[in-house]
Parts: structure tokens; sequence; C-alpha cells
């Protein structure tokens, strides 16, 4: 039997693949070592042609079905299924799949919450009570008390705060409703302007409880039941809808109370923060609790002690991807890379362990870590990796595995680091972390925290309008590009940016997230940060904290002058390079609240088609918003532009007007309620 020949290696020009040059320094290296990473696998596997156009369906056994994408209605599945269902259908099992995850993660949030808040956990503590009151309060919860007292002989009412646990445990109850509940409406509907929840209820999908929601989606989706793409959809809405105001928001909220409320901060970002002379500790994930546990383990002195005695100068955390987003935003712990760098920053040599928990962790890791004796250890019982070694976060005793973890760390950079490690020496800082709370603060003060002085800015055309530019790396396109110059074609025509995840990342390596980039910003945009002291591009943490900028809209439409819906506002969004089935969910429920959103890389629905026309444009005139599609970041800029002058033009403020920044006089003359 003759040999099978060898592979042949392809050449690849690295710099094709990515802008960030930590993570093309990496992938030379890893060439050169012999090491696979996703890039690669990517370029050498084409994705199906039809599969990309969501013309396939596998729901039963009669099929795989397989439509022509080129000519869709020229035939049926073998149940007659159309075109129209099929990508109905694929596309509601990705919003049923992607709100899951948002949703289950926010469970999670609130399991440790009702622990905390009954005593049951100890290592997790309420940190923010000034949050955990004005979230009870934004539901209906009262956060005071009516005591009567005598003064000067007269018997007077007055108020007092109530106790903090009575107010949690009401609290928890209620968000327990976000997922138990199956009628009504979720509690943050409260949350919602009230014209937008109108058209809610018009349509019929304010969401009723997470749980029931996805349930009833992927119902829908099974051979024989739902055949009709508009009914689809309008169900995909409510999913989504359950996902951002309910799953998303209690992760966000949550966790603001249990571990801080961000506040902006100076913070490294890059693989340069990795430290060839400290025990390295990468975390990457998505949910906090592993992060904020793993902190604790690595100042504790202990610990500290052990990494010297080893020969270490300290222990050096770093976070990836989301749940790195989300301490950089609130800790200001370093971060070394989003979605596509979490293999590249492997191939340093210097990382001694990585501990995930779950979503958006590539099982390729696995293999990239022990072709370099890195640690690789899942602690989430929902997501284990083979070839992964598994140490299971307790949250009852959060310690015992993240001490193990560092433990392993420190004997990994005793023993069994590689003879060569290659740090790219790059860091690059940016200020992170502009929760909704503190947009409000920087805007207003103190005592009048406001968004009038950004609704008079955008009024007075200083501010064009507001992107949410937000999501995944993917590589299909060139790794951070897309983000990067969609951001600064937005910026450069006075749009002011917000950011979350893997997005925010990528452009704080391109140093967008700093005050001095106001100078690539227009002079409206430009005059406001350098008044204000902020960047042009302000990020607010994880994906799950995209519920920030949903709360931003309804303070924006409640302050008043900019429409009464979050329809009505100057306001769009983009996930350049999506490529998870939760930019989906996140996609549709800003579709859904009322806002024009374009993904790049690809769409699962053929244009031309009844359901492309629905998702494109009818969403839009049934008082929703609608999504739309490019792959040039240029002409996604413009689209989204296009979008906000629209807007403006609607609310009659496209004319010449009285530019006005607010000063402090102006601040204290601000009526606010």
């Amino acid at each position: 039997m003759a040999e099978a020949k060898e592979k042949k290696k392809k050449e690849y020009n690295w710099n094709e693949f990515s802008i960030c040059e930590t993570t093309v320094m990496m992938l030379k290296k890893a060439a050169e070592d012999g090491v696979e990473t996703a890039f690669v696998r990517a370029a050498e596997m084409k994705p199906c042609p039809i599969g990309a156009d969501s013309a396939c369906c596998k729901h039963c056994s009669m099929g795989p079905c397989r439509l022509n994408p080129k000519d869709p209605y020229s035939r049926t599945g073998v149940c007659g299924a159309t075109i129209d269902t099929i990508a109905a259908r694929n596309f509601a099992r990705m919003v049923a799949s992607g709100a899951a995850a948002h949703t289950d993660h926010g469970m999670s949030m609130l399991d440790i919450f009702r622990e905390v808040v009954h005593g049951t956990i100890k290592d997790y503590k309420i940190k923010d009570e000034v949050k955990l009151r004005e979230v009870a309060k934004s539901i209906g919860i009262e956060v005071e008390i009516k005591k009567k007292v005598k003064r000067d002989g007269r018997e007077v009412e007055v108020k007092e705060p109530r106790d903090t646990l009575e107010i949690a445990k009401e609290l928890c109850e209620e968000l327990e409703k976000t997922y138990t509940q199956v009628e009504g409406e979720i509690p943050f509907v409260k949350r919602v302007p009230p014209k937008t929840v109108e058209t809610w209820r018009k349509l019929g999908i304010v969401p009723r409880g997470s749980m029931r929601e996805i349930m009833e989606l992927m119902h829908r989706t099974h051979i024989g039941v739902d055949q009709h793409y508009e009914n689809i959809v309008r169900q995909c809405s409510r999913t989504a809808l359950s996902d951002g105001w309910g799953g998303s928001m209690v992760a966000t909220e949550i966790s603001d109370i249990l571990y801080g409320t961000p506040k902006p901060l100076v913070a490294p970002v890059n693989m340069g923060a990795l430290k060839e002379d400290h025990v390295n500790i990468i975390v990457h994930g998505h949910e906090p609790n592993l992060f904020e546990s793993m902190i604790d383990s690595v100042n504790d002195p202990k610990l500290i002690e052990k990494a010297k005695e080893a020969g270490a100068a300290g222990i050096n955390l770093t976070g990836m991807c989301c749940s790195g987003a989300e301490v950089l935003s609130r800790h200001g712990v370093p971060h070394v890379g989003n979605f596509m760098s979490t293999e590249a920053v492997l191939v340093t040599g210097a990382v001694d362990a990585m501990a995930v928990d779950v979503q958006c962790i590539k099982q390729g890791l696995a293999t990239v870590a022990k072709c370099y004796g890195t640690y690789l250890f899942t602690t989430n019982p929902r997501c284990w990796i083979e070839g992964a070694e598994h140490i299971e976060l307790d949250e009852k005793n959060p310690r015992e595995c993240t001490d193990k973890i560092v433990e392993k760390a420190i004997e990994r950079f005793k023993s069994k680091r590689p003879e060569k490690i290659v740090i790219p020496q790059r860091v690059d800082m940016g200020v992170h972390g502009f929760s909704h709370e503190y947009i409000n603060y920087m805007l207003g003060g103190t005592f009048r925290a406001s968004y009038k002085p950004l609704n008079e800015n955008i009024i007075n055309g200083k501010i064009r309008g507001v992107a949410g530019v937000v999501g995944c790396t993917n590589p299909r396109v060139r790794h951070d590009w897309v983000h990067v110059e969609l951001v600064k074609e937005l910026i450069r025509h006075d749009v002011l940016v917000v950011q979350t995840g893997c997005s925010q990342i990528a452009l704080a390596k391109a140093g967008l997230l700093k005050p001095d980039a106001a100078v690539l910003a227009g002079d409206g945009l430009a005059e406001v940060c350098e008044t204000v002291g902020m960047p042009p591009v302000l990020g607010c943490g994880s994906c799950v904290d995209n519920s920030r900028i949903l709360i931003a809209c309804a303070e924006i439409v409640k302050t008043g002058g900019l429409g009464e819906s979050i329809a009505d506002l100057p306001v769009a969004g983009a996930a350049p390079e999506w490529m998870s089935e939760k930019a989906i969910s996140i996609g549709h429920y800003f579709v859904a609240s009322g806002l024009y959103t374009v993904f790049g890389v690809t769409f699962p629905a053929i244009k031309g088609t009844k359901f492309y026309k629905h998702l494109f444009e009818e969403l839009e005139e049934l008082g929703l918003g609608k999504w739309g599609f490019a792959e040039d970041p240029i002409e996604m800029a413009h689209m989204m532009i296009a979008h906000i002058d629209k807007k403006r033009e609607a609310l009659g403020i496209t004319g010449p007007r009285e530019r006005k920044l607010f000063d402090m006089a102006d601040r204290r003359a601000l009526d606010v309620v």
C-alpha cells in the first residue's frame, strides 16, 4: 500500500490575517513551530455556500434538504418547506441558542445573588448598595419606608432607607420572573419607553419569561409546526427581547451589585501585558465569578510567596474575551486579546495556565496549550473540553478551584516552561468602564446626573448620533480591521461610538479608547470630547453589557427632545465581524427594540426572498428597527450614518441650530427629575 503523501504546507502572508501586530507575530511563530490555529483552518476550509445562505434544512431525517441559493423558489424541501420557512427556522434556532446562552449566564448570576442574600455564599458580597437600590426602584420595589416621628411637638411622616437585605431578597424574587414566568411581562419591561412597549404589545412580542420564549421558539422550528416566516420572526423578536431586556440585563445588573459598577479607569490591552518573570494566568470566558475569585487567589500572600519560591517575581493575572473585558472595565485587570487571539497568546510560551468557563472557547485551545506546555483548565459544569483538565468552580467555596489553578500555574513556571519564550512588547493603554451610571454622572455631575447634555448636543448637531459597535472577531475577514475602519469612519462623521466585547478590545488596541483619539473625530464630536474629557469611543464591558446600551437608549428617550420611542432615536448598531449565535440574538433584540442594526461577514438569509425583505424592510414598517448587511466597513458606516440622518430629519433637527456645550451654570439649571 502506497504511503499517503505528506500534505504540503501553504505559505501565508500573515499580515492579511490580522491588523493586530502581536497576533501576526504569534501566527508566524506558530507556523514555525508547526502549530495550527483557527486562522489557518479558516483559510483551508471554505464555508459551505448553501449553509452560509441558510438554504439547507436538517430538522428531520427526510433530509437534509438543500435548496438553490441562486434560485431559491425553484424547489422546496421534502415536506414542502419553502426557502422562507427554512431560513426563518434556521434564524430562529440561532436566536434561541444565543438567547439561551445569555439567559443561562444571567440565571447563574441570579443563583449566586440569591445565596449571597440568604447567607449561604460567603465569598461574594453585595459591593454596590447604591446600584442595588437603583435597580430595585427601577422595577417598582420600594427602597424607602414611611415612618411617623414627632418634631416640634407634631407628628410628621418621614422616609427612611429600607433595609438592604430586605430589598435584595425582594429584588431576587422579582428578577426570577425573568426566567420562570409563563404569562405577563418580564420585570425590566418597566424600564422600556412607554411608546416602545405599546408597539411591542400591539405586535404581541412583549416577553413573558425567557424559558417560555426559548422553549416556544424551539417548538415552532420543529418539523410541521410554524411554517410562516412572519410568525416565526415574531417569536424570534419576543425571545430576543427576553435576552436583551431579560437575561443579559439581569447578568449585567447583578454583576454590578455583587462586584461593583464600572467607572472609567486607564488599563492596558495587548500581549505585552504578559511578564516573562511572573507566573502568567489568563482567565477567558464570560461569567465574572471565576475571575473575581481568581483576583483574590493571585493576591493571596501565601500563593505569592509560593510563586517567589519557584523563582517568579510574582503572579500576573490577565483576561481575554468577555470576562476579560468585564474585569478590565470593572477592576482594570490587563486584557491580552479578543476571541481570535486566544490561541495566538498561548504561542508566546509565557502562559502558565489558562482557566475558562463558558462561551466562545475554541476546542483548538487544548491542542495549542499542549504544544507549549500550558495548563488549560475548564471550570464550569456546562463546558468540558477534551484534553483539558477540569477543576470545577463551586461558588460556595470558589477559592478551592482558583487556588488550585494558581498552584498548578506555579508548578508549570518552575519546571515545564519552554526554553524559548516570545512576548510581543506592545501594550495599548485606554480608558474603559463607561457604565450607564457613569455616563449619566459624566454628563451632568454628581448632583444633577443627566443625559440632557448628550441630548442637547445631538439636537444641536455637534453629535450627529450614536452607534453601538459590538460583537465578535471572525477569521473569515481580516481580524480587527472591519471594527477599526468602521469606527474611524463613524467618529469622523461626528457619531459617538459605544462598544462592548471583542470589538472594544480591537478598538483599544488601535488606540481609539483614549481621549486624544478625539483628533480623529469630526469637529463637533471632538469639541464635546475635549470639553468633557472623554474618548470618542466608550467601552462598556462584555457582550451581556450590551444591555447598558439598551438602558442608555431608554434614558435618552426619557430625557426628552429626541422622540418618544427607541425607534425614533438617531442611533444605529453594528456587529461587523460577528460569528456566534449570541450575536444574532443581540442583533435581533436591538432590531426589536427599534434600532437599525448592520452585520458584516455574512448573513443567514438570501437577498430577494420574502424572509429577507421582512427582516430588512418590513420590521421597520411595523414600528421596530431593521437589519442591514455590508462587508465593507466604509459602506457599513455610511449605511448607519444615512439611517441616523433619516431619524434626525424625522425629528426635525437637520437644519442649522445654535450649537451649545453645557458649562457648570447650564448644569445647575438642569431640571432633573
